[in-house]
C-alpha cells in the first residue's frame, strides 16, 4: 500500500472518534507499529486533529473532511498559486490556514516519484521562495509545446542555453528537464531558482541523444 492511501485509510478509521490502539492499525494495514507512529506524527503535523500517545491509543476529533480528488499537474499549479498569495497576507490566521492546508497536502502527496525530495514545500520554505517558481511555468510549458529553445539566469549567477522537454512535480517544487546545450547533458532545473527567461529565436528539432525518451531510457537502462 502507497503512503498516501495508508494514510488516507487510517483517517478512515480515526474519524469514528473512537480510540484505536497503534497495534491493531498496523495489524489491519499490514505494517509496523513504529510505521503506525511515524503515520500519527505526519497526520499531526499536517493538521489532521489526531489525539493520544504511543502505548495507549489514538483518535481524532471531528472535522471537515473532503472526497480524494484527482488533481492535474495544471490544477496543483492552481492550487499552490493560490496558496502563495494567501500565504503572504497580512493577516495572521489566513496564513495559518494557507500553511496548514499546504501541510495536508504533503502528507497525502505520492513519495515514489524516482528520488523527490522530501524536504521541499511551502510547509518549509517561505512562502515568497516557493512562489517564485510559478511566474515561468506559463512560458516554460509554451517553450515545451513551441520547441523553443530557451536562454535562462540562475540564482547561483549561472546562465544557459537549453532545450525545455518536460515539466514536473516534486511536492510544491516546480522542476524543468532541459538538454543543457551549455553543459551538453539533460539537467533538472528548479523553477523557483531561475532568475531571468528568454525565448531564443528559432526551433529546436529532435536528435538522438537529447530528447525526453533518451532520457527515459537512460533512467530504465534501457
Amino acid at each position: 500500500m502507497k503512503r498516501s492511501d495508508r494514510l488516507y485509510a487510517l483517517i478512515q478509521i480515526l474519524k469514528d472518534g473512537r480510540l484505536h490502539r497503534a497495534e491493531d492499525m498496523a495489524r489491519d494495514l499490514g505494517v509496523s507499529i513504529r510505521t503506525i507512529y511515524r503515520d500519527m506524527d505526519t497526520l499531526a503535523a499536517s493538521g489532521v486533529p489526531v489525539e493520544g500517545e504511543r502505548g495507549v491509543g489514538y483518535s481524532a476529533r471531528a472535522a471537515i473532511t473532503l472526497p480524494p480528488l484527482n488533481l492535474t499537474e495544471n490544477e496543483l499549479e492552481a492550487l499552490h498559486l493560490g496558496l502563495a498569495a494567501v500565504g503572504n497576507a497580512v493577516d495572521g490566521d489566513m496564513r495559518a490556514a494557507a500553511e496548514s492546508l499546504s501541510a495536508k497536502i504533503d502528507a497525502v502527496l505520492p513519495e515514489d516519484r524516482h528520488g523527490a525530495p522530501k524536504s521541499f514545500g511551502f510547509a518549509v520554505y517561505p512562502f515568497a521562495d516557493a512562489a517564485q517558481g510559478f511566474r515561468y511555468l506559463a512560458p516554460i510549458r509554451a517553450a515545451i509545446r513551441n520547441r523553443q529553445k530557451l536562454r535562462l539566469g540562475m540564482q547561483d549567477g549561472s546562465a544557459c542555453d537549453v532545450r525545455p522537454l518536460k515539466l514536473d512535480y516534486w511536492g510544491r517544487v516546480w522542476t524543468c528537464l532541459v538538454w543543457n546545450e551549455t553543459t551538453d547533458q539533460f539537467e533538472t532545473l528548479r523553477a523557483d531558482q531561475i532568475e531571468t527567461l528568454a525565448i531564443l529565436p528559432g526551433l529546436f528539432v529532435d536528435e538522438p541523444g537529447k530528447r525526453l525518451e533518451d532520457y527515459q531510457l537512460a533512467l530504465t537502462g534501457g
